[in-house]
């Protein structure tokens, strides 16, 4: 049940006279998304947060569009409550079509680089906030800002074990020696959380990508978090590695640890079958 106020300013930003129906079509940790049926034969999406947080999904998505051309659906009305786009009603089954276009597309966006690792101001995954101070050096920014600072936020929160974060902590001392000879160089605009249910596409397409977590990386952690879900496969490697050639080394060593970010984010908002998950790779590489 919607908190009367968000109904209201929802019925405000759509005009409630136009609204024929309000349908759920999903539920966040701190948000409510809604599809609304126009008496004019349009759709709408609605997310709707309650504790706020939407200016920070705009502006990421305005920076994705801007800076990095990627698509993203119209955005008709937003405050740090609300946001209403178009409502795209997505057929995304992986063809090998769609994934060379999805290919071409993060390829562009991992063009756009910077001169530090971070971003300029921190920004959010999912429901969690993500830390971007800026860093010279990417595999300290990886092991400090990402698996440590998540493994810590994890453990305080009970969802991983002692013995898991020390073991974490362990293969840290590890990663420089692993990475050396991925000769990381370029921080490179990436999404920061791409899954399939972020890939808008429609006949062989993406029309759009939503909900990001951008900031400045290397873009094998973008590559490597399409691997944990299944987002893509071949076709989209096989392309991609015609734009951007895949290092040596990645896919048998630093997809795994990449992964460990993804995997700690979601044992915190999922629990611990995650964190299982995480330990298997930790232990490969003690």
């Amino acid at each position: 049940m919607l908190p009367a106020e968000l109904y209201r300013e929802l019925c405000d930003a759509v005009g409630e006279e136009n609204i024929f129906t309000i349908s759920p079509l999903s539920a966040a940790h701190d948000a409510f998304i809604y599809r609304l049926a126009l008496k004019d034969g349009n759709q709408r999406v609605a997310k709707l947060a309650p504790n706020g947080g939407i200016e920070m999904e705009v502006f990421m998505l305005n920076y994705l569009h801007d800076k990095g051309g990627l698509p993203i659906p119209d955005i008709l009305y937003a405050s740090d409550t609300l946001i209403v786009m178009d409502f795209i009603n997505s057929d995304w089954e992986r063809s090998k079509a769609a994934e060379r276009h999805a290919a071409d597309l993060l390829a562009r966006l991992h063009s756009i680089t910077a001169d530090f690792y971070g971003f300029r101001r921190d920004t959010r995954i999912g429901s969690l906030p993500q830390p971007n101070p800026r860093y010279d050096n990417w595999i300290t920014f990886f092991i400090e800002q990402r698996l440590l600072y998540m493994g810590k936020a994890a453990l305080e929160e009970g969802k991983i074990k002692p013995a898991q974060m020390r073991k974490l902590e362990k293969l840290c001392g590890k990663i420089p020696d692993i990475f050396a000879r991925a000769d990381i160089s370029t921080p490179r605009l990436i999404h920061g959380d791409l899954w399939d249910g972020n890939i808008l596409a429609v006949k062989d397409k993406v029309v759009a990508f939503i909900d990001p977590s951008i900031y400045y990386a290397d873009p094998e952690i973008e590559l490597a978090f399409t691997t944990l879900f299944g987002t893509f496969g071949k076709a989209f490697f096989r392309r991609y590695n015609e734009h951007i050639p895949i290092r040596p080394g990645f896919f048998e060593e630093r997809c795994d640890i990449y992964n460990l970010y993804a995997l700690l984010v979601h044992a915190r908002l999922f629990g611990i079958t995650y964190a299982r998950r995480a330990e298997h790779i930790i232990d490969r590489f003690l």
